[in-house]
């Protein structure tokens, strides 16, 4: 892609041949994307399910919103980043999106995975990424030119239903936006249609500005000093670029002197109440494009120990994240004792458990005993 100093170079008369030939995508490369969005698109519409994770309803795919810049019409070439919103029936209000939305990504996660459809076109393990929400993330590949493809998903609830977008909306929507209480940008998502269309409807003009406005924040965007305190301990300095994930910073904090504990950071704005900076998130995504000072929490490691016991009688302590996968503990037994992961049977109070399920979907709390034995072996016919 062109370099900024290009830019600075081209005279205004040829900035739309500027963007033309530079920042859009050809219409090939933009196609081969969208196909396989499609097939994402398609597997969503035609997924259902019923009393999992809690969930005591069955939940359908009410619409699937592509958005960010492919939805809109203003990517800029060499994107390879799709967004999705899903609305759900489950979601009937902001209340119940807090209440299910972790339950729905691991449900998400758990059906992308055994997907035949998605696996044929390349699908990396999906991943529940910390953000602001939280969303579940995978990659594929496209057909032709095996390019990766970052797909991200955000469940959502259906605020503006299926009234028309740009029309005024009902106070109600705002009240319950409100009574909701949710963190800064949970929400965004149920309103992603509404700046969709701001956009997708825009003079072609207008779409230009954009990619030059994107273009030159990406080559521009300027690093900022970010200060961490702690107290009892001495103050860090660092450079950042606001693009730059929290969890960056945290590994610039681990290359000094130790802090004990867990690397938790936080930022307030003045009159605002204090927000966590999620690993998964950027600077940028809290409005911090500005010499900052953030502060480190005080916080012990919060691993559990459950212990695994065999039929034997033997017990094994192993620790582990309360929500972590049930197969992220059958690989450390593996690791500590020979047994594959595949051949391994977990049962907490009687009830086995599912690999892509979290611990804490069981209650499993800390020190609590997990039974251990081998799967039936079944003589091949």
């Amino acid at each position: 892609m062109a370099g900024t100093q290009e830019l600075f170079d081209t005279p205004a008369s040829s900035l739309n041949s500027f963007v033309s030939q530079w920042l859009q995508p050809c219409r090939d490369w933009k196609e081969e994307v969208q196909e396989v969005v499609r097939t994402v698109q398609q597997f969503l519409r035609q997924e259902h399910f019923q009393g999992e994770h809690g969930l005591d309803q069955e939940v359908r795919v009410l619409k699937v919103v592509q958005v960010g810049s492919f939805g809109n019409g203003t990517v800029l070439r060499g994107t390879r980043e799709v967004e999705l919103v899903v609305f759900l029936s489950c979601f009937r209000s902001f209340q119940e999106e807090v209440k299910y939305h972790r339950d729905v990504l691991k449900l998400l996660q758990k059906k992308v995975w055994r997907s035949q459809d998605l696996q044929a076109l390349g699908l990396k393990k999906p991943r529940v990424a910390q953000g602001v929400p939280d969303t579940l993330v995978f990659t594929i590949q496209t057909k032709q030119t095996l390019e990766p493809i970052t797909v991200t998903i955000w469940p959502a609830y259906r605020a503006l239903g299926s009234s028309v977008l740009n029309s005024e909306l009902p106070p109600e929507v705002y009240v319950s936006l409100i009574e909701a209480c949710g963190d800064p940008g949970n929400f965004f998502p149920s309103f992603s249609e509404l700046q969709k269309n701001f956009v997708k409807y825009q003079p072609t003009k207008l779409k230009s500005l954009l990619r030059l406005v994107k273009h030159w924040y990406q080559k521009r965007a300027r690093d900022i000093q970010v200060t961490v305190e702690q107290w009892g301990c001495p103050d860090r300095t660092f450079l950042v670029n606001p693009y730059e994930s929290i969890k960056t910073i945290k590994e610039k904090m681990q290359r000094g002197p130790a802090y004990p504990g867990q690397q938790r950071l936080s930022f307030q704005e003045p009159g605002r109440d204090r927000q966590l900076l999620r690993s998964g998130s950027c600077l940028a995504d809290y409005g911090i494009f500005f010499n900052v000072c953030i502060y480190r929490l005080q916080t012990v490691s919060t691993e559990m120990q459950v212990f695994v016991k065999k039929p034997n009688g033997e017990s094994h302590a192993y620790a582990i994240q309360p929500n972590s996968f049930v197969w992220a503990l059958k690989q450390q037994i593996e690791c500590r004792q020979g047994l594959p992961e595949k051949q391994q049977l977990l049962q907490f109070q009687g009830e086995v458990l599912h690999d892509w399920w979290g611990l804490g979907c069981y209650g499993i709390q800390d020190s609590d005993t997990l039974v251990l034995s081998m799967k039936a072996q079944f003589p091949a016919n």
